[in-house]
């Protein structure tokens, strides 16, 4: 889900974070601008979920930034405010994000330049790109579908071998049981 033009408002110190799932080998660009606020910083980190920064800006109050994943990760934008200290409540801030990442976050006009490509050939090699990742998405799919059916019928297996112990053990138990209180009763003389 691309995070398009989202508006942000870090609160004092806690700042304001957003994250995204994004697939391995995507490219993934944006564009941040930070509201002005006197003597304040705001820091700018992107984290993936084991904590490796990918990005890292101090005093950020606009610019671009851009990286490739290496995994399909969660991904989380984080802004931060510093204000000096003692001088009271860290105010808010109003950040712009605008993040876009796979065929969203190429560059088409560049790539025209460059390999001197017409308008036409341009939007083929956009519906190209977007395509690819339509086929690429549905794989992934695919593959966590099978990962999902193999767990769900090895659970279901394990399931149907609990229960056919738990028999076997209560049908075990329940004999064990009729020839203990039969011999309990043959020796009391209470049955022959």
């Amino acid at each position: 889900m691309p995070l398009a033009d989202a508006f942000l408002e870090a609160r004092g110190e806690s700042g304001g974070i957003l994250g995204s799932k994004i697939h391995k080998d995507v490219l993934v660009t944006g564009e941040y601008e930070v509201g002005e606020q006197p003597n304040t910083k705001t820091n700018l980190k992107i984290t993936d979920s084991s904590g490796h920064i990918l990005y890292s800006k101090e005093d950020a109050s606009k610019g671009k930034f851009a990286f490739t994943t290496e995994d399909y990760d969660m991904f989380e934008v984080c802004f931060e405010s510093k204000f000096p200290m003692g001088t009271g409540r860290v105010p808010d801030q109003l950040v712009n994000l605008d993040m876009k990442h796979g065929v969203e976050a190429k560059n088409y006009e560049e790539i025209a330049k460059v390999e001197k490509l017409k308008p036409l050939e341009v939007e083929l090699r956009r519906l190209e790109d977007l395509s690819e990742s339509i086929v690429n998405d549905f794989a992934y799919m695919k593959k966590r579908e099978e990962e999902m059916r193999d767990t769900n019928e090895s659970t279901n297996m394990r399931v149907l071998y609990f229960s056919i112990f738990s028999m076997c053990c209560l049908i075990g138990l329940a004999t064990w049981q009729v020839f203990y209180l039969r011999r309990f009763f043959k020796a009391k003389k209470l049955i022959e």
